[in-house]
């Protein structure tokens, strides 16, 4: 069967974020804490936090938030995991601010 689309994987993950955003029921900023934590929790790479700043940012989490995310859920999933998670982290702040950053040029 062909694909509609030439981003079947990603057009796939965003309809599954879609419905799982639509079908929970926790505030937009308790959402993005839950998801963080499970991206900390499974050593997710710095694409999948990336996904995750904007919508992290529109939900009102700051940098101290996501900070007190990792130092709470350090004793369960362990040091490696929260400092490969702050790693990833931070390369995935630095392409947003790079994608921002070319957004602004183009526009200037």
């Amino acid at each position: 069967m062909p694909t509609a689309s030439e981003t079947p994987v990603l057009d796939t993950l965003a309809a599954m974020t879609v419905d799982s955003i639509e079908r929970c029921g926790l505030a937009p900023d308790m959402l993005m804490v839950a998801r963080f934590a499970a991206l900390a929790a499974s050593d997710a790479p710095p694409i999948s936090y990336a996904a995750h700043i904007e919508l992290a940012v529109e939900a009102g989490m700051s940098a101290e938030q996501l900070q007190d995310v990792l130092v709470a859920i350090a004793p369960i999933v362990g040091t490696a995991r929260v400092m490969t998670a702050a790693g990833n982290i931070s390369a995935a702040l630095g392409v947003a601010i790079a994608v921002a950053d070319s957004e602004i040029e183009a526009e200037g």
